[in-house]
């Protein structure tokens, strides 16, 4: 046998022939996720100004994968995560007034479980999108870091649910992003 083949693993151009193992979901494949012009009634309302498009809900790990879109500078929120975030800005920037480091447009970066912060889009910025794949919750807090809300997997998608309800897409249409 080739060494090769086994190191790497069996690379022959051939599809997989064996059975399907038993509980594998289906793929989840959402086409055009960097067309940031897309379908206006994709766009989830957050709050003035704010939106957020969904690409996975995952129940049964508890994160999401989404795409923030703000139309305003400002303070957007303070909050403490109770898992890790991963985030990559597809245009603008934004940074947090706890840290000294930018989020800009191309950039990537890595926030971890317990970290407070608050968010900042800076004056001068029209529109920042940023992709977002969050594990556990925001935990909306304070300036003393008293909790004033959260937000999870399960409040991500019943938003969605409400506003595709709403928009006549039907509630199950967000369904689609559900793993």
């Amino acid at each position: 046998m080739d060494s090769s083949n086994t190191e790497k693993g069996d690379c022959s151009a051939e599809a997989y022939r064996g059975p399907k193992l038993p509980n594998v979901p289906e793929d989840l494949v959402v086409p055009g996720v960097m067309d940031l012009e897309c379908d206006e009634r994709l766009w989830v309302p957050q709050a003035k100004d704010v939106w957020f498009r969904p690409l996975c809900f995952n129940v049964s790990h508890g994160y999401f994968v989404n795409i923030l879109r703000v139309r305003k500078s400002g303070i957007l929120s303070r909050h403490r995560h109770t898992g890790p975030v991963h985030a990559t800005v597809l245009r603008g920037r934004w940074h947090y007034l706890e840290h000294p480091w930018w989020a800009e447009e191309g950039g990537y970066a890595f926030e971890p479980p317990g970290d407070i912060h608050t968010l900042e889009v800076p004056d001068g910025v029209n529109e920042m999108y940023t992709l977002f794949h969050v594990t556990g919750a925001y935990i909306y807090v304070d300036v003393d870091g008293v909790p004033l809300g959260v937000e999870d997997v399960f409040s991500k998608l019943e938003a969605a649910r409400k506003h595709y309800e709403n928009i006549g897409l039907g509630a199950d249409f967000a369904d689609q992003f559900v793993r």
